[in-house]
């Protein structure tokens, strides 16, 4: 079976370097421009609540049904949602979290451990039910984080987290053959659903 892990396209948020969390942030009208249908037809794409990925899966997948999964939206950045790093420089609570790797608790919200556990459990659950199913393809059109936590977690290479940040429209073609047997995924290729990459 195939996996394509892909993330949504450009917001004014990714345009702005802004923490973009769980907010529910649209794509930009020069996002929703920048893409291009898919070179493949799945029956189903499973997205996020947040807006950005259904109006990405609408135009990548028109034909696909979309199911939502909750635990698959991106981590939750708290009080730093909405802002930049630029308007952070001299926030105390900003300055430890980096200091800290980025691994420490956002204030009000989640801790990278947990949310890339959370993200974990809910890819697995999808791996194994397409598996079960006997399906030849699964498709996952989410968030940079939500991506960079399952890379790391089960793509081989073995990479740290923030290699695995796509661009935006863009992300990964993995091969689950060893899935039921060691939990790991094979990098086949990186994939980028836009205009300009299509040329």
């Amino acid at each position: 079976m195939l996996i394509y892990l892909l993330r949504h396209g450009l917001t004014a948020y990714n345009a702005e370097k802004r923490y973009q969390g769980q907010r529910d942030i649209p794509l930009s009208p020069e996002g929703r421009a920048q893409l291009c249908r898919a070179d493949i037809q799945p029956k189903t794409v499973y997205i996020t609540p947040l807006c950005r990925t259904r109006q990405t899966a609408e135009v990548l997948f028109p034909e696909a049904d979309l199911v939502e999964v909750r635990d698959l939206q991106e981590m939750c950045f708290g009080s730093f949602e909405g802002r930049n790093f630029i308007e952070m420089e001299h926030d105390p609570d900003y300055l430890a979290w980096v200091d800290a790797n980025c691994e420490s608790p956002c204030p009000d919200g989640e801790t990278k451990a947990r949310f890339s556990a959370r993200v974990c459990r809910a890819f697995s659950a999808l791996v194994d039910k397409a598996l079960a199913d006997g399906e030849e393809m699964l498709v996952i059109l989410a968030h940079g984080g939500t991506q960079m936590a399952a890379m790391e977690r089960f793509a081989l290479p073995h990479e740290d987290y923030y290699h695995w940040c796509a661009p935006n429209a863009g992300g990964y073609l993995l091969d689950a053959r060893d899935w039921a047997a060691h939990r790991i995924l094979h990098l086949v290729k990186t994939v980028q659903y836009t205009k300009e990459a299509a040329r």
